[in-house]
């Protein structure tokens, strides 16, 4: 019997052309705003220049391209910089400086090294029953839940900051622009929310500079 798919696009499919550049757009966006927060909110975090944004983009793309090379090209898997680490990095360099910091960036690394062998040697099952799918999710929550008092000072709801009207109205219409497409949306606009709120943002923001 013939398994059915829900998913618009599955795993060995690939997109035309059109929707194919539409996706990269997304990905390019989603991806430069996700790689360069993490250095910023560190800096702010650590209230010094511990991490460079260049330098960040420069070894996300390397590393992107080892992963691709490593995988042939299988999964076509972008990495950029990791919110998990923000708090980690921030502790090491107000305990010990920028070298307690990068030394910890560098032992996490070989860390991933040494994991990965092991997953290539006897497979991915023991990560399965260590970190079933009850322990992903609320570490995940408890990352995006962690980040949520950054989103809330950018739209200008810090303490001691003069509140904008506007600024608030185009962030609440922009998030719930994005949920509602990617929960209610069908077929190929259900999964670019991600590019449909920056279309939102974009218009609200030249109609309130207009108005």
């Amino acid at each position: 019997m013939e398994k059915t798919s829900n998913l618009v696009l599955d795993v060995n499919e690939k997109p035309e052309l059109a929707k194919w550049i539409v996706l990269a757009f997304q990905h390019v966006f989603a991806m430069f705003g996700a790689t360069i927060l993490v250095p910023i909110l560190v800096n702010t975090s650590a209230g010094a220049e511990v991490l460079s944004i260049p330098v960040a983009l420069v070894t996300s793309g390397i590393g992107t391209l080892l992963y691709i090379l490593c995988t042939k090209a299988k999964s076509p898997v972008y990495l950029g910089s990791s919110f998990a680490f923000i708090v980690p990095i921030s502790a090491a360099y107000l305990k010990s400086g920028v070298s307690g910091a990068m030394t910890g960036i560098m032992v996490v690394g070989l860390i991933y090294i040494i994991v990965s062998f092991i997953i290539r040697l006897i497979g991915k099952k023991w990560i399965d029953k260590i970190l079933p799918p009850v322990v992903i999710g609320p570490m995940i929550m408890i990352i995006g839940l962690g980040l949520a008092p950054s989103a809330v000072s950018q739209i200008g709801l810090a303490e001691g900051t003069d509140i904008v009207w506007k600024n608030i109205i185009v962030a609440v219409i922009t998030f719930l622009t994005t949920a509602i497409v990617m929960v209610r949306a069908k077929g190929f606009l259900k999964i670019i929310p991600f590019l449909v709120g920056i279309i939102v943002r974009i218009y609200f923001i030249n109609m309130f500079r207009t108005s």
